[in-house]
């Protein structure tokens, strides 16, 4: 697809990652939850990573797109990890109800 904000690719071992660049606008914010609705359902890997190294901005609905994909994957034995998330966004997720053992590789506020 021309001009998305989200990127899939699988590794070697099976796990499934998910790259959304960019600003995820209002617009965006329907493909980023229907990719990791598709993934978690359909697919179901044993581990699902969302890396938000080049994600600029975290707005409230991908922050809550996000708390919801750890609670899919539980209800679907997949392991939703979230990587490489900016300090601010890594205490909004937390305040979101995302387990702090979901976040992964993300830099101590300064």
């Amino acid at each position: 697809m021309n001009g998305t904000a989200v990127t899939v690719e699988t590794r070697p071992d099976g796990t499934l990652i998910i790259h959304p660049g960019g600003q995820l606008d209002a617009d965006r914010a329907v493909e980023l939850r229907r990719t990791i609705v598709h993934a978690v359902r359909r697919v179901r890997p044993l581990r699902l990573v969302v890396d938000l190294r080049d994600l600029h901005d975290l707005d409230a609905i991908n922050l809550g797109t996000l708390a919801a994909a750890c609670q899919l994957g539980d209800d679907h034995q997949v392991a939703v990890f979230l990587d490489y998330c900016c300090p601010t966004s890594a205490e909004r997720l937390t305040a979101a109800g995302v387990p702090g053992h979901r976040l992964r590789h993300t830099a101590p506020a300064a």
